[in-house]
C-alpha cells in the first residue's frame, strides 16, 4: 500500500540544543492541532468519501501527515540530544522525563496526552472536508506561532516547510469540496 523512503521530506539538522523549543514543538506531535490528529482524522474519514477521488486525497494527505510526525519527532530528538535531567526539569519537562525518560509521547506542550476527541467525523463528506480545512488552518497557525518563538534557522527552515504543506493541504481539500458541491447541484 505504501512505500517508505528512509529519508525525511525536508532535511533536518539542528545543531543547538533548545529544550524550551522542544517542549513547545511537541504540541505538533500530539496536541489538538497536531500532525497525529490530522493523520488519524483523514484515514478515518476516507471511508465515507463518495468516490475514489476523495478516498485517495484523504489517504495521500494522511500518509504525508505521518511523514510530518517523523519530522517533528526528529526535531524534538535533535533539540533535546544530550540534555541532562536537570536541564529537562529546568524547562518543565521533569514530569515527562519521570514518565517517559527521553522517549516521545504524544502530548501537547502542556503535557496533556493525545486523545481521539481532538478530531471529528460526521460521515458527511462536505462537513468532514470543512473540518479538515479548519484543521489545516489551525496547524498553519500553530506553525506560525512556533516560528515566531525560534531564532534558530535550523528550526525555522523545517517549520516554514511544514507550514507551507498545511496551506497546500487546505487548498487540496478546498478543491475537493468545490467539486463535490458542484456535483451536488448538478
Amino acid at each position: 500500500m505504501w512505500k517508505y523512503q528512509k529519508k525525511l521530506q525536508y532535511p533536518i539538522d539542528i545543531k543547538k540544543k533548545d529544550l524550551r523549543m522542544a517542549k513547545y514543538l511537541v504540541t505538533q506531535y500530539g496536541g489538538s492541532n497536531g500532525e497525529l490528529g490530522a493523520a488519524l482524522r483523514y484515514l478515518n474519514q476516507r471511508y465515507t468519501m463518495p468516490d475514489n477521488r476523495g478516498k485517495a486525497l484523504l489517504t495521500d494527505i494522511a500518509t504525508e501527515e505521518f511523514a510530518h510526525i517523523e519530522m517533528i519527532s526528529t526535531m524534538i530528538y535533535q533539540l533535546t540530544k544530550d540534555a541532562s535531567v536537570e536541564e529537562l526539569e529546568s524547562v518543565g519537562l521533569g514530569s515527562h522525563y519521570a514518565e517517559h525518560n527521553k522517549g516521545l509521547y504524544p502530548t501537547d506542550s502542556n503535557g496533556v496526552p493525545f486523545t481521539v476527541a481532538y478530531f471529528a467525523t460526521t460521515g458527511d463528506p462536505i462537513a468532514d472536508l470543512y473540518e479538515d480545512m479548519a484543521a489545516e488552518q489551525k496547524a498553519r497557525a500553530v506553525y506560525e506561532n512556533l516560528i515566531n518563538m525560534s531564532k534558530d534557522p535550523d528550526v525555522i527552515g523545517p517549520l516554514l516547510w511544514l507550514r507551507q504543506r498545511e496551506i497546500v493541504h487546505f487548498n487540496r481539500f478546498k478543491q475537493l469540496v468545490d467539486i463535490y458541491l458542484k456535483e451536488k447541484k448538478a
